[in-house]
């Protein structure tokens, strides 16, 4: 009896033994895995960080070469690399209170179309038989860029169409994307959203006097004619997996 009882108590042991094992076992195994998936969520961020990074730098570049451009041509426009906006004084294009574009606008923003046309084919996609890009094709994409009417505080008086800062804004930022599209040069530039659509990366926006420029200066005047403004804000595509990006190499490569 006492020997049975023993090798009772042998196997007992042994199986209890044995189940601490396979839990061991089962919790390396886990710990392994979650190594695992740590690194490789710690990779992913690693990519959408640089992803991101590079889309701004990419998007600097361009700011700054046509900041460059135009001012050699005689343009006196401003760039915000951290909005992404490329900015174009009202005393330029616009009389005080209208809203179609003066002799001297329409010739600015021919000037800008010209630069865009020239600059943009190496960032985006063309029309058959637009201009191609004439140097080194940039590693990130340009996904839209919207023409921003602003106006200042100084309320609109009178009558007709126009009847808020707001409405303004709106058909000033619409003739001047009207003027640039019909001014020539290749305009408009394309996006693709897929293999085989794309879409017009140009749109209107209008904001009134709801976005001002920052200004420490306290003059008023000085603040009006800094928020009478039109802006080109640039935005950036950033591709979202492996598929995205295959995509902007295999569109590159095309080109």
């Amino acid at each position: 009896m006492s020997d049975a009882r023993g090798v009772r108590r042998s196997r007992s042991e042994e199986e209890e033994e044995s189940y601490f094992v396979s839990m061991a076992d089962m919790m390396v195994g886990l710990v392994f895995i979650f190594l695992i998936l740590l690194v490789y969520f710690a990779l992913q961020f690693r990519q959408t960080t640089d992803t991101l990074t590079g889309a701004g730098q990419t998007r600097t570049e361009l700011l700054r070469t046509l900041e460059r451009d135009l001012k050699a041509k005689g343009l006196k426009v401003t760039v915000d690399t951290r909005t992404g906006v490329l900015r174009l004084p009202d005393n330029i294009l616009f009389e005080t209170g209208a809203y179609e574009l003066s002799p001297q606008g329409q010739q600015a923003v021919a000037i800008v179309a010209g630069e865009l046309a020239s600059v943009l084919p190496c960032y985006t996609d063309t029309l058959p038989g637009g201009p191609k890009c004439t140097g080194k094709m940039a590693a990130h994409r340009v996904d839209s860029i919207f023409i921003e009417g602003h106006t200042d505080r100084v309320p609109l008086t009178g009558g007709g169409a126009v009847r808020s800062n707001l409405d303004l804004s709106a058909l000033r930022a619409t003739r001047t994307f009207q003027a640039m599209m019909a001014a020539g040069g290749g305009l408009p530039m394309l996006v693709s959203i897929n293999e085989t659509e794309r879409t017009p990366i140009f749109g209107v926006s209008g904001y009134g006097e709801t976005r001002p420029v920052p200004d420490r200066s306290g003059n008023e005047a000085d603040v009006n004619r800094r928020n009478r403004r039109i802006d080109l804000r640039f935005l950036m595509v950033t591709p979202q997996g492996e598929e995205d990006a295959a995509l902007s190499r295999s569109l590159v490569a095309q080109r």
